[in-house]
């Protein structure tokens, strides 16, 4: 038996290694590496987790960032029900723990635990990326959820009679999320006998996150090691002025995209602006803070098929208010007026000479 392989960090990144088998009956095993940086990290953990209806569960449904995973898959599963199979290996894999608040799939690999609702996320993120139909299955009274996956061929590898759901006239196989046993867990049409009689509302992905400023990396090669620098022109800057930063991405590759991220005060992450490196994997760009206040920038890569995701040092910039600036002239500006004033003063204090006695004569 091949295990589940535990968390290991490159680049300030993280990454989690999960185990594939190349289909149900067979004996060849393949390791996926997943690597998620900070900065993607920091901004699915900065975005509202607020649930106040089942219809804001497809928010948790990320196919854009996830969506190295699926085409991975894809290089060895090219039949849908293996690749979603395959998807449901990956969720097997991640440590079952009741878990509050709700969590973006970036979060919940990073953290290697969850529940049935996280688990959900994150096969249904890699099945929608893959092309396939999927929906979420919610089963309130039993606070339960799974996922609901359209395929179209007969299912080979479900070990009982398939089980499905038809909504809107299309057939959706339960994928049940939950489980611990990846070599021999629950497969697409498999239902867990107390589910099969609930009652079910299935959640429809159209309004799930169609994009991200980054993606996580996947790869079967054993990642290797990156940096990424970030550097400003000033850590000062007044509101409307543009500041130069510069970087530079080791290996050194060209036309990479690097994601700048930065957030003002307390406020969350948020990207601000993307460059492409050079063909010595450096990058410039210019940024206009529009408002005053502190900012904290950094710059980050999402790697690729041979190297781990890289983050940056964070920058700090003080953008000082316009009006706080000619404030801060008129006060100088007055206080040069008083100065003048004050000298102009003494002086003629000091040339004025002293009114002398009369002269008595006797």
């Amino acid at each position: 038996m091949i295990c589940y392989l535990p968390s290991s960090c490159f680049s300030d990144g993280y990454t989690q290694a999960y185990q594939l088998i190349s289909s149900t009956d067979s004996s060849k095993h393949y390791r996926l590496n997943v690597g998620v940086s900070q900065s993607l990290c920091a901004y699915y953990l900065d975005k509202s987790h607020r649930l106040t209806t089942p219809k804001d569960f497809v928010k948790f449904v990320t196919p854009y960032s996830l969506q190295p995973i699926a085409d991975s898959l894809r290089q060895i599963y090219t039949n849908d029900e293996d690749f979603a199979n395959a998807a449901l290996t990956i969720v097997h894999q991640i440590p079952y723990e009741e878990t509050l608040p709700a969590k973006y799939p970036a979060e919940t690999m990073v953290e290697n635990i969850g529940d049935c609702d996280l688990f959900s996320y994150i096969a249904a993120s890699i099945i929608e990326a893959g092309g396939l139909d999927v929906t979420l299955l919610y089963y309130e009274q039993e606070a339960h959820m799974n996922i609901g996956v359209h395929i179209s061929e007969l299912l080979q590898d479900a070990r009982d009679r398939p089980f499905y759901i038809t909504y809107n006239n299309v057939q959706y196989y339960v994928a049940e999320c939950t489980g611990d046993n990846w070599q021999e867990g629950w497969r697409v049409g498999e239902c867990p006998p107390d589910l099969k009689q609930a009652t079910v509302q299935v959640i429809t992905l159209e309004n799930c996150e169609q994009t991200a400023p980054g993606q996580v990396t996947a790869s079967y090669n054993t990642l290797q090691s990156s940096t990424i620098t970030l550097a400003a022109s000033s850590t000062f800057a007044i509101q409307g002025t543009s500041v130069t930063f510069s970087g530079q991405l080791s290996p050194a590759m060209q036309n990479e995209e690097v994601t700048i991220y930065a957030k003002i005060n307390n406020a969350a992450w948020t990207p601000i602006e993307t460059a492409t490196t050079d063909a010595n994997g450096k990058f410039t760009f210019s940024w206009t803070a529009e408002e005053a206040g502190i900012y904290y920038v950094r710059a980050s890569w999402s790697g690729d098929d041979e190297y781990a995701v890289a983050d940056s040092s964070v920058q700090t910039v003080t953008v000082m208010s316009t009006f706080f600036i000619i404030l801060i002239a008129m006060l100088v500006g007055l206080t040069c007026v008083g100065i003048v004033i004050y000298v102009a003063a003494r002086k003629s204090n000091t040339s004025t000479p002293e009114p002398q006695p009369p002269v008595i004569p006797y």
